[in-house]
């Protein structure tokens, strides 16, 4: 047996609570390479982030500051932890951070750091405020949108937006609003976390699937996982998902890759009407989900593919995988010395 790579990784993500960020199962993922021998290292916004008090699979988190600080204050933040740790990768996985590691790709490799990430180009045309105009441009069918700035518009939507519409935020939240009254809760509620402006989408009614995968930047799919969601919390996250194969997904995902030329992991979330069987885009996510450890329960570890992107590794493409594999998430409690919170509160590592 080939002797394990060594190699240093800084994740993002920590938020392993009922909306979990991705940092854990991907880190979940890269433990269970056969090819790395990996250090992790924990890059946390929050103080109570759960994952950093995971030592089982964090060997040192460093607080790094919210991305409203600016790209300055983020890479001189980061060079100071790749001074001590001597970061080979890292791997951002919220979408609100990834603009600021996009823009200092090259300043980043200039202190040995590698990525794996979109262009500014596609992650700025993907947005959902740009969603229409994104599926007119690749042929892909999308729910009709509409980008509001204030609850007042409600009353101005086109007629083709009947209610019940679907309220999102810019990156993050989506509620279902029957009538103009709830709908302006939710616009209030969103606009007051995520700020504005707040996308006003269509609602279909049907089956939610999820794909996820890693493109090479040249229009080449280098893997992919499709699954059916199971179980859906009350903030609209899949709790449990099925691997499924779909022929309808494969084909939307490589014509989103062949046309697009997506460079690095992605996440699409597809609705598939009830009524005509139809398959509707609703999302493009710029990078990994949450439930990306289904990829390596089912035979494609997308997060050990994408570490030897990031490195400069030939990775052979990969689309075939277990069907009928599930993931059921849970939660569970730890016990930790309240002298780690401080220590991570007060010097900002732990």
């Amino acid at each position: 047996m080939n002797k394990r790579k060594s190699i240093t990784v800084a994740v993002t993500g920590l938020n392993a609570i009922d909306n979990p960020g991705p940092g854990i199962p991907v880190i979940r993922c890269i433990k269970e390479s056969e090819i790395f021998n990996s250090k992790i290292i924990g890059l946390a916004y929050e103080s109570l982030e759960p994952g950093i008090f995971m030592h089982d699979l964090i060997d040192k988190t460093y607080q790094i500051p919210y991305p409203s600080a600016g790209m300055e204050v983020l890479f001189e933040r980061i060079k100071h932890v790749n001074s001590i740790e001597k970061i080979d990768v890292i791997i951002p996985n919220f979408d609100a951070e990834l603009y600021s590691f996009i823009k200092l790709k090259d300043r980043l490799e200039e202190i040995g750091i590698k990525t794996f990430l979109p262009t500014i180009e596609q992650f700025e045309e993907r947005h959902k405020v740009n969603l229409n105009s994104f599926g007119d441009k690749y042929g892909i069918k999308v729910p009709a949108s509409h980008t509001i700035n204030s609850p007042n518009e409600f009353y101005k939507l086109p007629s083709n937006i009947n209610f019940p519409i679907a309220v999102k935020g810019k990156y993050y939240d989506a509620s279902i609003a029957s009538n103009i009254e709830q709908a302006q809760q939710h616009f209030n509620k969103i606009a007051n976390k995520w700020g504005l402006p707040i996308i006003i989408q269509e609602f279909i009614d049907g089956q939610e699937l999820n794909v996820t995968g890693l493109g090479d930047g040249n229009g080449e799919l280098i893997s992919y996982v499709s699954m059916r969601k199971q179980y859906i919390t009350d903030k609209g996250k899949a709790w449990a998902g099925v691997s499924i194969e779909d022929d309808n997904l494969k084909n939307i995902t490589q014509n989103f890759i062949n046309k697009t030329k997506w460079r690095g992991a992605f996440e699409l979330e597809i609705i598939k009407k009830k009524d005509t069987n139809d398959y509707y885009l609703l999302e493009i996510n710029p990078r990994i989900p949450a439930w990306i450890y289904l990829s390596f329960g089912v035979g494609n570890n997308i997060p050990e593919m994408l570490l030897k992107l990031c490195i400069g590794e030939k990775v052979s493409p990969s689309l075939h995988y277990k069907t009928g594999k599930m993931f059921v998430r849970y939660s569970y409690d730890m016990i930790v010395d309240i002298e780690e919170l401080e220590q991570i509160s007060t010097l900002g590592e732990l």
